[in-house]
């Protein structure tokens, strides 16, 4: 055996397959990153769809940028064609999960071990929601299965007490109008290691009606199914959530809590043999002139808005957001995806477009780990996405919190109650309470605790990444005592 067969044949070579979105296939890359960082062979499996937009969004550079130990795979993910760039359906996506890619991710794996010219497979780091389809193709080839959840511990810990819910009669519900009239503040005071849970914090999947419904059941499924791998990664950090990791982890074998992963990436960026940091998974294309129009502003002076890559408003809302944020007289810095209005363009009124033209920023996307952490930005209005959340802790940002699915609702309950951080709007969307909100945040003295608060967490989320940090080391015990057997 030559040399470059002998170093194929010992390189270990892990498998990452996200779920397919947009946040989760951000966190996945950076974990990947890190693990080829770490000497790994990586081949990162997208969906074909996810694939496309891919490839369109991030230019000729991104096909002709892979490097020959970093490659980009595909499956199909068994939907009838849509829009280029249209948000897939969550539940039509989870049933495919459960019930079609096994097979194609299968094939993948086997073809994989047929190649003679990459290391044999030694791990698959899956997604924790794409369980379905990894854990049996990983039992199949008798391959361990790592686990990999791109939301906080306590939104894991929320999720596996769906069933509990079930069991107590709290869910589904028939009827959404149940969590008005105060049945959402029903305490929920037997999830461990978490405290002053009410049922309106719990994800949103228990809200569905129908007791056969997809996504209800298959976010059921995967609070039994949490424990069923080698060891879990939670992207966080451990000072950030402390009680609910313990609890955890007496719960699940080897958890290992690696975050913030941008930060992990920052502190590697400038060495060398860093190959692959020029390698990116956004779905739609950056904008940085924002960047620039941040530079003219004060410090502090610019509340940031941006409701995520999937997160849907009616145009009531677009328009109360607008009129709230004009009549706060505040510098903004708005992120409008093209299709963030539900079933209708996003066209904003004209007297907002002409009050708010010296002091308003509009753009369809931007490189957001930039944007906060530039000196001009003072709050972040946000609909609580992990990605987002961690983001703006890093940065020492507060938040103004607009949650509408899956783990938001509970990640909003830790920014506003447990981390001290931020402050709830209600869902309606009212302009005076957007107007109000926004000037607490940016001038009022809440806001300035707010901010003095955020500030310590940044620290400690620094502290997490550091070389003796919690987080780099917790990944070396994940490559010590798992990865590496």
């Amino acid at each position: 055996m030559d040399s470059a067969g002998f170093e194929s044949a010992t390189k270990r070579h892990a498998v990452c397959i996200p779920c397919p979105a947009q946040s989760h296939i951000g966190a996945m890359l950076k974990l990947a990153k890190l693990l080829h960082h770490k000497g790994f062979h990586i081949s990162f499996v997208n969906t074909e769809f996810n694939h496309r937009r891919l490839a369109r969004a991030q230019g000729p550079e991104f096909e002709n940028g892979t490097l020959s130990d970093f490659q980009f795979l595909t499956i199909p993910d068994g939907l009838p064609p849509s829009n280029a760039d249209a948000i897939q359906d969550v539940s039509k996506l989870s049933d495919s999960v459960r019930n079609y890619m096994v097979g194609p991710f299968s094939d993948l794996l086997s073809s994989l071990g047929s190649n003679p010219s990459v290391p044999p497979v030694t791990c698959i780091v899956s997604d924790g929601f794409m369980t379905f389809t990894t854990s049996p193709a990983a039992s199949k080839f008798g391959i361990p299965l790592i686990h990999s959840f791109s939301i906080p511990g306590s939104a894991l810990m929320a999720v596996k007490q769906l069933r509990a819910l079930v069991e107590k009669g709290l869910a589904p519900l028939s009827d959404e109008s149940q969590l008005m009239n105060g049945h959402g503040n029903t305490p929920i005071d037997w999830i461990p290691g978490m405290k002053n849970m009410r049922l309106h914090d719990i994800p949103h999947y228990f809200r569905i009606t129908g007791s056969d419904d997809t996504l209800f059941n298959f976010t059921v499924d995967i609070g039994d199914k949490i424990g069923k791998a080698t060891a879990t990664i939670i992207h966080t950090f451990e000072a950030l959530e402390p009680d609910v990791l313990h609890a955890l982890s007496s719960m699940i074998p080897r958890v290992y809590a690696v975050g913030p992963l941008h930060l992990m990436i920052n502190q590697i960026t400038r060495e060398k043999s860093f190959a692959s940091k020029h390698i990116e998974c956004n779905l739609l294309k950056e904008n940085n002139e924002c960047l620039h129009w941040l530079d003219s502003k004060e410090p502090k002076s610019v509340i940031y808005v941006n409701f995520g890559s999937v997160a849907f408003m009616t145009h009531q809302q677009l328009v109360e957001f607008a009129m709230g944020l004009a009549n706060s007289n505040q510098c903004f810095l708005w992120i409008l995806r093209p299709d963030a209005v539900n079933g209708d363009k996003a066209n904003l009124p004209g007297e907002f477009v002409e009050e708010t033209r010296e002091r308003g920023f509009l753009s369809g996307w931007c490189p957001q780990e930039r944007v906060l952490c530039h000196p001009s930005i003072g709050g972040f209005l946000t609909h609580c996405g992990w990605n987002s959340t961690i983001e703006s802790l890093s940065a020492g940002v507060p938040m103004l919190c607009w949650p509408s699915f899956g783990d938001q609702l509970t990640n909003c309950k830790c920014i506003c109650d447990d981390w001290g951080v931020g402050l709830e709007m209600d869902g309606s969307v009212k302009r005076d309470e957007v107007e109000r909100l926004v000037r607490e945040l940016m001038e009022g003295e809440v806001g300035k605790k707010m901010r003095s608060k955020a500030m310590e967490w940044r620290k400690m989320a620094e502290e997490a990444v550091g070389e003796n940090g919690s987080s780099s080391m917790n990944l070396e015990k994940l490559l010590d005592e798992v990865l590496s057997k």
